[in-house]
């Protein structure tokens, strides 16, 4: 049996096993403003949840062995599609990720890095599914035996592999932290899954980071206010909180070609 733990659609926890959802926890925010432009959802419940869960299972194979495994833009300011922009650009050669059913992977596609980051995010714990192994790569997989969420030793994974600029998603301050200490300015870091945190936790973010997205972290958007150097986004900010993560950030609005939009000061939604 394989087990995949993931908090999704307002950090609800959700558990799916050999392919089923097998539990459904309180979701700690009832709305989410990304969920209601791409999904009409205007209420996160256990009926929407299961709901959206049980699409991503048929659509795309979300934690089965029929995982599709690569994917275009979806968003405009996604962590997955700043790190895919990077790839192209040769702003880093490889990404650290987390993807169900093989743990903390090195990736240097952008399709690849999209289709893990871009479909599902808030993975908590996973168990290996050979087929997706097999498609990331055996030895880019961090432990393709247990499937082992593990950043910091990801990111060793990644420089034994040759790469010499990686950027590497954390969902938690002291990973950032640690990371930046042990491998300086030859990573980019990009925190993810924000909701929910601490208000030192937030400034450890800002101390360790490149690129922050805000969830629905009111700790986050507090701290960037007085720290952030640049802000896009007009349904949930992401902020640079580097000269890097300033210079990717632009690069991404020159690419689309559009003005950068941000978000009010005070969103339309409760932020925990």
């Amino acid at each position: 049996m394989d087990r995949h733990v993931i908090e999704a659609l307002g950090c609800a926890r959700v558990v799916i096993e050999d392919g089923k959802i097998v539990e459904i926890g309180e979701p700690q925010a009832r709305f989410c403003p990304l969920f209601l432009k791409t999904r009409g959802i205007t209420e996160l419940n256990e009926e929407s949840i299961r709901k959206n869960i049980e699409f991503r299972i048929q659509d795309f194979g979300m934690c089965t062995p029929a995982r599709k495994m690569r994917m275009r833009d979806f968003l405009s300011y996604g962590i997955s599609e700043l790190i895919g922009m990077a790839l192209s650009e040769g702003m880093i050669d490889a990404a650290v990720m987390v993807c169900e059913g093989a743990g903390t992977v090195v990736v240097s596609e952008p399709e690849l890095a999209q289709g893990i980051g871009g479909r599902v995010s808030g993975i908590i714990e996973t168990s290996p599914i050979e087929e997706i192994i097999k498609a990331v790569g055996r030895d880019r997989v961090l432990d393709p035996e247990k499937a082992v969420i593990d950043q910091v030793k990801g990111a060793e994974l990644a420089f034994s592999l040759g790469y010499r600029r990686v950027a590497i998603t954390v969902a938690r301050a002291e990973d950032a932290l640690e990371i930046r200490r042990r491998f300086g300015q030859k990573v980019a870091i990009f925190a993810v899954h924000t909701s929910g945190l601490l208000a030192k936790d937030a400034e450890a973010l800002f101390d360790a980071c490149d690129v922050i997205t805000a969830c629905a972290s009111r700790s986050v958007r507090e701290a960037a206010r007085r720290r952030a150097l640049y802000q896009v986004g007009n349904k949930v900010p992401v902020y640079a909180a580097s000269l890097w993560g300033e210079a990717l950030l632009k690069a991404r609005v020159k690419m689309l070609g559009r003005p950068n939009v941000t978000s009010p000061e005070e969103p339309p939604h409760p932020l925990f």
